[in-house]
C-alpha cells in the first residue's frame, strides 16, 4: 500500500554557502562578541545574574524580623 508510506526528504538543503544565513557567520547576535571588553561584560552579567538570587536569599535571612 503506497498511500502508507511516510515521504521524508532525504536531500540535502541547498545552500549557497556552508552557513544558515547569507551575511555570514556572528551577524544573526544582537552584540559583537569581537570587541575587546566583550569577555569582561558577558562574565559580569553572568555573575550578577547567577548570584542575585543567593544575595537575595542571605539578605532575606539576616534582615531584622
Amino acid at each position: 500500500m503506497v498511500a502508507s508510506r511516510r515521504a521524508f526528504s532525504t536531500t540535502r538543503a541547498q545552500f549557497s554557502s556552508p552557513y544558515h544565513y547569507p551575511e555570514g557567520p556572528r551577524s544573526n547576535i544582537p552584540f559583537n562578541p569581537l570587541t575587546k571588553w566583550f569577555a569582561l561584560r558577558y562574565w559580569s552579567f553572568m555573575a550578577v545574574g547567577f548570584g542575585t538570587p543567593f544575595g537575595l536569599a542571605v539578605w532575606q535571612t539576616y534582615k531584622n524580623q
